[in-house]
């Protein structure tokens, strides 16, 4: 009864809904060691009018944030938890109603899509999720029929560009290996209305190939293009697009709608990882996709959807891609933006967040009595739990002197340790100073106070460990 009665309220709210979409989102990421109270975030999205969000985890406070807020969310469930919710009925209903309906209904979260593992079919797995996406989706459809959802939230999977390939955009195929599944994974699509997910990363096609044409992976002309037949193809985004059209097209779904869940450049971490090229890319997109102008093999289509990637800053990300994983952000950790941005959403450039609680204005540094051959081990410490990112080469404070690298490891620690005068010591190496040790583009950052989302990491665990024990417990009732 209660389903049914917020099925009701779902309809309703839908009937009531201006359905005119925006092409402009943010993929907001939580892996931080330095987090914002999820309303604060929340207010950020607000007053820079982005529309629509998507998250990696279903996580209890990033959710009743968004509650009555009015932003569209596509919600994540991550890879390994496709065991589970691909092999139990009941464990994906349990999912469904905590996660999903429990924060839906009026004043509730406007929650559209389900993004049912992040890049599944990542080359890099070896086919660790391959064969579990359809059943989990599956499973999933009906738990949200149950729930009275399915004319509401779409299923998802969101794909790395890597899942197809070609020499020219026009002969895009899917890999082999993934042919099977991706025709069953885009006629489900089809058949529920739910558009086609793919991450579309320049800057990784210009990391990884030194032979990769700068000037194509962004937006601004190209001395290399490519020509496919009587297309040419000045930017990487377009030809990647397009060698996706042409791939759904040999499925027979050349029309499906796409939509760009990840896409962005990162500022800080790795040569061609800069503010400059950050912002030329971001602004070079957005205005490409507002433009309305479509790519060769789709001229003149509505405008696309896309999620950049990301709206913060994320230091507890992993480094094995590359140190410049943490630097993505369009804004740093505590909501200050980078540079200037007009994302073609009503203000012309962003605006910081509001009403951050900043620990005291001091920092860590090395004394001036410090040996820099005694300090080796304790910059390792540091490091290993801080972010120290920004020292290596191509990193913004790459060239602060021997003694600033001592500096930076040292204070990124103390302020992560919230500003605890022991955390500073580092054998009598360390001190405490209030004067802003920054360098030129190198800052030196002051920790935040209102760590808000500290309980999230624990509550996945928790919802994790929660449908294992419903598993296990519902398959010893069944023996």
């Amino acid at each position: 009864m209660l389903e049914a009665r917020l099925g009701a309220a779902i309809l309703m709210w839908m009937l009531a809904w201006s359905w005119a979409e925006s092409a402009i989102g943010v993929n907001w990421g939580t892996v931080s060691l330095h987090k914002l109270k999820p309303s604060t975030v929340v207010d950020l999205l607000k007053d820079n009018k982005i529309p629509k969000v998507k998250l990696f985890e279903a996580e209890a406070d990033v959710l009743k944030a968004l509650m009555g807020s009015g932003i569209q969310v596509m919600v994540g469930i991550p890879n390994e938890m496709l065991p589970l919710l691909s092999s139990s009925p009941s464990a994906s209903d349990l999912w469904v109603r905590q996660n999903i309906s429990a924060y839906m209904g009026k004043g509730g979260a406007d929650i559209r899509y389900v993004a049912v593992g992040n890049e599944p079919f990542l080359t890099s797995y070896n086919g660790q999720y391959q064969n579990l996406v359809m059943p989990a989706i599956q499973n999933l459809q009906q738990s949200i029929v149950k729930a009275n959802l399915a004319s509401y939230i779409k299923l998802v999977v969101p794909c790395n560009a890597d899942a197809y390939e070609s020499t020219l955009p026009s002969q895009g195929a899917f890999r082999p290996e993934l042919t099977q599944i991706m025709t069953q994974l885009v006629q489900f699509l089809n058949s529920n209305g739910a558009p086609f997910i793919v991450n579309i990363y320049p800057f990784l096609s210009l990391y990884d190939n030194g032979d990769f044409p700068q000037d194509y992976a962004f937006f601004e002309g190209t001395t290399h293009p490519v020509t496919d037949g009587n297309n040419v193809y000045t930017n990487a985004f377009d030809g990647n697009y397009d060698t996706l059209v042409a791939a759904l097209s040999k499925l027979g779904y050349g029309q499906m709608p796409i939509v760009i869940g990840e896409i962005g450049w990162p500022s800080d971490g790795a040569i061609g990882a800069n503010i400059s090229a950050a912002k030329v890319f971001n602004q070079g997109l957005i205005n490409h996709v507002i433009s309305n102008k479509g790519t060769p093999l789709r001229p003149n289509a509505p405008p696309m959807d896309i999620y950049i990637f990301s709206l913060l800053d994320e230091g507890a990300k992993s480094t094995l891609p590359g140190n410049f994983e943490r630097h993505w952000g369009i804004f740093s950790f505590d909501g200050q933006s980078k540079y200037p941005l007009n994302l073609g959403l009503g203000n012309k450039e962003l605006k910081n967040a509001k009403h951050v609680d900043y620990l005291p204005s001091r920092w860590c540094v090395a004394s001036p009595s410090s040996d820099a051959q005694n300090v080796a081990n304790h910059m390792r410490i540091a490091c290993s739990v801080a972010d120290c990112t920004t020292l290596n080469y191509g990193g913004s404070c790459n060239g602060i002197g021997e003694k600033g690298n001592i500096s930076y490891a040292f204070n990124s620690y103390y302020q992560l340790q919230m500003q605890d005068s022991r955390s500073c010591n580092f054998d009598g190496l360390g001190m405490i100073t209030f004067r802003d040790p920054s360098v030129g583009n190198c800052r030196f950052l002051v920790g935040v106070t209102d760590k808000g989302s500290d309980s999230s990491g624990s509550q996945i665990a928790c919802e994790c460990w929660v449908l294992v024990a419903f598993f296990i417990i519902q398959t010893i009732f069944s023996l």
